[in-house]
């Protein structure tokens, strides 16, 4: 968390769905999101890419297992005018439902239905927002390409 991330942070969240159409939501301990119902988020580390990052925050903060299914969108600012909030915002599908919580970083987190969070006073603008666009479209993964060995990549995807 005290991790000094320069001028630039890159940041990535989940959007997870289960079969019932649930959202796996938290409440951070810390931050400007402290107390309110958020998504499982977190800076992306060296060495992975935004879709292998999400999974773990996501992993990491809820012991929930999930796959990638698609790119929802982008949210951007610029905190105190000089550094520059970029988070990447995926649609995700769960392999399990059992949530065991990172008390560390987490005051709680939970499955909870859309019309609950939009009544929640406690849900986040994000969500709000998300939920009110009618989640989606999203872009899916285009895996399996190469842009050329010049550039020396040993990871990448394109979501269109």
């Amino acid at each position: 968390m005290s991790q000094d991330r320069g001028k630039v942070w890159l940041a990535v969240c989940g959007v997870v769905t289960d079969q019932a159409g649930r959202w796996l939501v938290v409440k951070k301990k810390y931050g400007g999101a402290k107390g309110k119902w958020t998504l499982p988020a977190g800076f992306v580390e060296p060495g992975e890419t935004l879709d292998e990052a999400v999974e773990r925050e996501v992993l990491e903060e809820t012991g929930i297992i999930c796959t990638v299914d698609g790119l929802l969108g982008v949210r951007t600012g610029v905190l105190q005018s000089s550094i520059s909030d970029n988070m990447v915002i995926f649609a995700c599908k769960p392999k399990n439902t059992t949530i065991l919580v990172q008390e560390k970083e987490l005051e709680e987190a939970c499955w909870m239905a859309t019309q609950s969070l939009l009544e929640d006073k406690h849900t986040s603008v994000m969500i709000t927002e998300l939920i009110k666009g009618g989640y989606g479209p999203f872009q899916k993964e285009v895996n399996a390409i190469n842009p050329g060995s010049q550039f020396g990549y040993t990871a990448y995807k394109l979501f269109l």
